[in-house]
């Protein structure tokens, strides 16, 4: 059976939504700026030789509609690469990593290109311009909307979780169930922030991020998110912004953002014959499901399963990403599975700080876990996050030289 390995990673800087530097910029045409660049890093690769561009979305619809993987592999230039566009909301990215995985192991193909992609500036182009509103509001504003619309505000059957509740709330019922302070989720989110800012001043994020050009021929290059100077003492001071006697702020959540990334998947033999030095080897993966509210636990089955599949401990992880869709989840799922926050976890800064497009997500966390094992000398990496409706999804990968 031929291994799944990583050969390149490309990921675009990540812009803040709405007000940030990719505001301008369509899905496709940012995303197909990644794949390019992406296909660049391994010029042994011919477009005959991909077996499928496999792309990932949190909201396909709009501009993001149309099967944008297709799209995206005829601006291109591929032609005759067929594509498939994936969604498994916040870790849809990584969906596509696996689903290559499978299909190398399978035998059937050689080569893919596993992308995502996600412009929460551009929802409601060329589509309703309410969806945003539904998806992203606070659950009164929600159902407010829905009733000023003529619509009947939708509440679940008898007995059954709120599947559409929105990810703030449900990050104040994790809070709650797992007893997490408003001083733990704003210390760790200053966390975030300062090793993020850490390592954009030492150049790390540089190395993995491509540059993107936008349609005035401006280049950005660099993440909008990192602030320097970000201190627990002043996220304190912070509202919450999703339940008036609430603890979730927008200091300790992660913001709304632009962003695309793209990794090359292929076969162990594929990469022997074209000369290509893997960087990393796809080991096991898994996916969980759980109450939609309280979904931001999603990690610690999802995680269980991936090293359980891998026959490894957590403690022969060097790093872990767990993506920081709220502080308040991030703490007890790292607890939950043993990590060590201080050595293994977010090492680099994580979502509060770089921001978490939801359908680039997945391939951003990989891009940036294969670059850390790389600068550390790390053997075993962990990606894991929390999927919106309830879910957990997680893979580990082993750093090749």
């Amino acid at each position: 059976m031929p291994e799944a390995v990583i050969v390149a990673t490309a990921r675009s800087p990540i812009g803040r939504a709405a007000k940030g530097s990719l505001v301008s910029m369509r899905p496709d045409d940012l995303s197909t700026q990644i794949v390019k660049a992406l296909m660049a890093k391994v010029p042994q690769v011919r477009s005959g030789d991909v077996e499928d561009l496999i792309m990932g979305c949190g909201q396909p619809a709009g501009e993001a509609g149309f099967n944008i993987a297709r799209v995206v592999a005829v601006l291109a230039g591929l032609d005759d690469v067929p594509g498939v566009t994936v969604n498994r909301y916040c870790s849809s990215s990584l969906q596509t990593i696996r689903m290559a995985a499978h299909a190398i192991k399978a035998g059937e193909g050689d080569c893919f290109i596993a992308a995502g992609v996600e412009t929460v500036s551009r929802y409601g182009a060329g589509a309703s311009d309410t969806a945003p509103n539904e998806v992203f509001a606070p659950a009164g504003e929600r159902t407010a909307q829905r009733a000023q619309g003529g619509q009947p505000p939708w509440s679940p059957p008898e007995g059954l979780p709120d599947i559409y509740i929105a990810m703030g709330q449900t990050a104040e019922n994790v809070r709650e169930y797992e007893n997490v302070t408003r001083q733990e989720m704003d210390e760790f989110a200053a966390r975030s922030q300062q090793l993020a800012v850490a390592n954009v001043e030492n150049g790390f994020f540089a190395d993995e991020i491509t540059p993107v050009t936008l349609p005035d021929g401006t280049v950005v290059s660099a993440d909008d998110g990192p602030r320097a100077g970000t201190t627990a003492e002043g996220l304190a001071g912070l509202k919450p912004v999703f339940r008036p006697d609430g603890e979730i702020t927008a200091g300790n959540a992660c913001p709304l953002n632009d962003g695309a990334a793209a990794v090359m998947v292929m076969s162990d033999t594929k990469a022997a014959e074209l000369g290509i030095t893997p960087l990393a080897r796809v080991v096991s993966s898994g996916v969980s499901g759980l109450n939609p509210e309280i979904m931001g636990l999603g990690p610690i089955e999802a995680s269980r399963q991936a090293l359980g599949r891998a026959g490894l401990s957590i403690d022969e992880i060097d790093l872990v990403e767990i993506n920081e869709a709220f502080a308040a989840q991030v703490i007890p799922s790292a607890k939950h599975l043993g990590i060590d926050i201080d050595a293994q976890l977010n090492v680099h800064g994580g979502a509060i700080a770089l921001g978490h497009p939801f359908g680039m997500t997945g391939a951003r966390i990989m891009t940036t876990l294969v670059h850390g094992l790389q600068e550390t000398g790390g053997r075993y990496g962990l990606e894991t996050m929390c999927v919106g409706g309830g879910q957990g999804m997680a893979m580990v990968v082993e750093r090749l030289d």
